[in-house]
């Protein structure tokens, strides 16, 4: 029988990249560097980088960079997203500010549903390289 999963909250991955407080982000290195398959929810990533950069003040750049350094752990799993779809997600973010985390996550999980995927948006400047926006168009 093989064991339960285990998934990481938003605080544990925060201090583990904060490195803050101490004792704790020691508790949080303890897990996360060890070779414990760990589930890592893409909500958590995206609360993730709401939480560096709004009350750590982290750029943009350092955020993708810090995602992607996580999602990169072999240790790591993501339950809906490949990881090369997750990192193109966010690599889309990296330097633009064109694309929100939601917005380029939510892209993704559309590509990663199969050909053909759509999405119902008025957001003009969502993400569309390789899926089909409905609703963009201008109220009849």
């Amino acid at each position: 029988m093989s064991e339960p999963p285990v998934f990481l909250d938003t605080n544990y991955v925060v201090r583990y990249v904060t490195d803050a407080p101490p004792e704790m982000a020691a508790q949080a290195a303890r897990v996360i560097d060890s070779d414990e398959p760990l589930i890592l929810s893409e909500f958590i990533l995206l609360e993730v980088a709401h939480v560096l950069g709004s009350v750590y003040k982290f750029s943009r750049q350092s955020v993708v960079d810090v995602l992607i350094g996580l999602v990169q752990r072999r240790n790591i799993i993501l339950p809906v997203l490949s990881k090369p779809r997750a990192m193109a997600a966010l690599e889309m973010c990296r330097s633009s500010k064109r694309y929100s985390l939601t917005d380029a996550f939510l892209w993704a999980q559309v590509l990663e549903s199969g050909a053909g995927g759509s999405v119902y948006t008025f957001d003009r400047r969502f993400p569309s390289t390789g899926i089909t926006l409905l609703g963009t168009e201008e109220p009849v």
